[in-house]
């Protein structure tokens, strides 16, 4: 198991459109995936779940994944965040 923090800069946060893309990366992974708000841990795999984080703009998340994939999982959720899901639209 292994984990990240990263703050979420972009404008609306976890919120819709970058939740759905977010859900959509995590999807691709074997492994399992949760992201923790303060004291708050969901799946990341959920669009409920992570909507009902209330993730946004300067908001710091935990990502945890466990399983086969997870550095690969981490590192592609992490690009996504920094780089404001631009490359996902």
């Amino acid at each position: 198991m292994i984990n990240q923090k990263i703050t979420v800069t972009n404008s609306v946060g976890l919120h819709a459109r970058p939740a759905t893309f977010f859900i959509q990366k995590a999807n691709e992974f074997k492994c399992s995936i949760w992201i923790e708000r303060e004291d708050r841990r969901v799946n990341a795999k959920s669009l409920l779940g992570v909507l009902s984080l209330g993730v946004t703009k300067d908001n710091e998340i935990n990502i945890i994944a466990d399983g086969p994939d997870e550095a690969a999982a981490i590192k592609a959720l992490c690009a996504l965040i920094e780089t404001g899901f631009t490359n996902s639209l």
